[in-house]
């Protein structure tokens, strides 16, 4: 019998979208490049190293991310899908292999890209396990901090070459 008390899977997902003005193929290119992402994946002035980028289901992904201050951020993870151009699916839940893992938080995201006039309608939906994990997230700043890393992402694309 169904737990009535229980939250949608809706209440655990945070989404964020955006019209980038970078074209889908050059988007894809600085995501898809370990050297490129690590110029864009976190808000400056944090700094990323990518210890594994292995982009194909079951791959691992591993971002390590370090702030001026010293803080940092590690986070070892697994992709689950790829649609060259259009999806990329990972979770922080797994390692590579398929593995389980031990997340500081299990979320899994699911970024897709598509043509929108001259530039990319980006879309990131984040689902995480239950509601209190997703307020977390949003409370330590989903909004801003992954905004400005879709920001800083456009901003590079645009650039290449």
């Amino acid at each position: 019998m169904p737990n009535e008390n229980a939250a949608s899977p809706e209440s655990h997902d945070l989404v964020i979208s955006r019209l980038l003005k970078a074209p889908r193929a050059k988007v894809w290119r600085a995501w898809s490049d370990p050297q490129l992402l690590k110029e864009w994946w976190c808000p400056k002035p944090w700094t990323t190293e990518v210890r594994t980028f292995d982009m194909r289901p079951g791959g691992g992904f591993h971002t390590f991310m370090q702030g001026p201050d010293g803080g940092t951020s590690d986070n070892p993870g697994c992709f689950l899908e790829i649609v060259p151009m259009e999806k990329i699916v990972a979770t922080w839940a797994l390692v590579a292999g398929y593995r389980p893992g031990t997340p500081w938080m299990s979320m899994t995201a699911v970024i897709t890209m598509a043509d929108e006039g001259d530039g990319t309608r980006y879309t990131a939906l984040v689902m995480h396990p239950d509601e209190a994990t997703c307020r977390q997230h949003e409370e330590m700043g989903f909004y801003e901090g992954w905004g400005t890393a879709i920001a800083q992402l456009d901003e590079f694309a645009q650039r290449l070459k």
